[in-house]
This record gives structure tokens, C-alpha cells and sequence, in this order.
């Protein structure tokens, strides 16, 4: 999760036409978006992209990227989030957005790619349901599991065990990744 990126030049967000530094995982982001759309069915309108969620541990504050939100009749449905490397080591801080993101209702699924292999997770139990990119449900698919959504809430203690979770999984993590400096270099 280093900001450490080769920049090959820029290229163009496939769902909000943006131009991006054109990086390797940038380049597998936007492979991911395609595919919601081209694969799966949603339209560019049913994902929000790069959604920035603040994240308050004790007085201390950090900023997650959530990649994509997808929503179906007004109701984000999945959390889409991408991160390099291992995939298993990501699943818990991805649960914790997906039960964040949202204050009226916990989303029901979530998936965590690197673009090549996904782990797609039921986000009430946290069950890996789907080892594969291709698992993630259509809007079709989506549209007919949501007939049977029933709202589901975090208590406020709850709510705070999530957000260290996902404060320190990630955002300690990623600051520290930041920091870091290679001795050998």
C-alpha cells in the first residue's frame, strides 16, 4: 500500500472521465470498472468511485478509500475496494467499510481484489462466500437479492469496535507504508 507508484503518464477514469496518473494499479482499477459495467451490467450511475470515508478513533482521524459503492434502487449494495498484494490480510478491514459506510444500514456484501483474485463476503457474518472476480453478483442478481434485504444496524459500541478495526488495519498501516524508507536503496 506504498505511494511509491511508477507514473507511466495519465490516463482516463473509465466511469467519471477524469484523467489519473496512469500507475499499475490504477490500470487495475480501471479493469475493475469495466468489468462492472461491461461484465456485469451495472451502469456507470449505479457505482460511485473513490468515496473518501473519515474514520474517528479516540481524537485521532484517517481518511479510507472506498474504490467502488454499488447501488441498486437507491441502496448501496456492495463495497467493491481494491488493494495489491495479498487479498486475506485486507478481507477484515473491507467488512469493517461495509459496515461502516452506511449509518442507517450495514451493506450487505463486500469484495476485496487485487485484480486478480477476490475474496466476495457476506458483510453480516463476514463469510468468504466466493473466491473469484467473477463472483460478484450482476444488477440482475442484485435487483432479486435485495427482495429479501432486511435492514441491519451496528449498535453504537459496535460501530467503534468496527472503526478501530478499520483505523488500525488500514489507516496505521498505510501511514506506516508511507513513512517507510527503504536501507538497502
Amino acid at each position: 500500500m506504498g505511494t511509491s507508484h511508477l507514473v507511466m503518464g495519465e490516463l482516463t477514469d473509465y466511469l467519471t472521465g477524469q484523467s489519473l496518473p496512469d500507475t499499475h494499479d490504477e490500470r487495475l482499477i480501471q479493469k475493475i470498472s469495466r468489468f462492472l459495467v461491461e461484465g456485469k451490467g451495472f451502469s456507470k450511475k449505479d457505482i460511485l468511485s473513490r468515496q473518501k470515508m473519515t474514520v474517528t478513533v479516540d481524537d485521532k482521524k484517517g481518511t479510507v478509500t472506498v474504490h467502488f459503492i454499488i447501488r441498486v434502487n437507491n441502496i448501496s449494495f456492495a463495497v467493491v475496494l481494491y488493494g495489491p498484494g495479498s487479498i486475506v490480510t485486507r478481507q477484515r478491514p473491507t467488512i469493517a467499510v461495509a459496515r461502516l459506510l452506511e449509518k442507517e444500514y450495514i451493506i450487505p456484501y463486500c469484495l476485496i481484489t487485487n485484480g486478480k483474485e477476490a475474496n466476495l463476503m457476506e458483510t453480516k457474518t463476514g463469510k468468504v462466500i466466493e473466491k473469484d472476480l467473477n463472483s460478484i453478483f450482476s444488477k440482475d442478481e442484485s435487483i432479486a437479492l435485495l427482495k429479501d434485504f432486511h435492514i441491519e444496524t451496528l449498535t453504537n459500541d459496535r460501530r467503534e469496535k468496527e472503526q478501530r478495526i478499520l483505523y488500525t488495519m488500514d489507516i496505521l498501516t498505510e501511514n506506516e507504508c508511507k513513512e517507510f524508507v527503504c536501507k538497502v536503496c
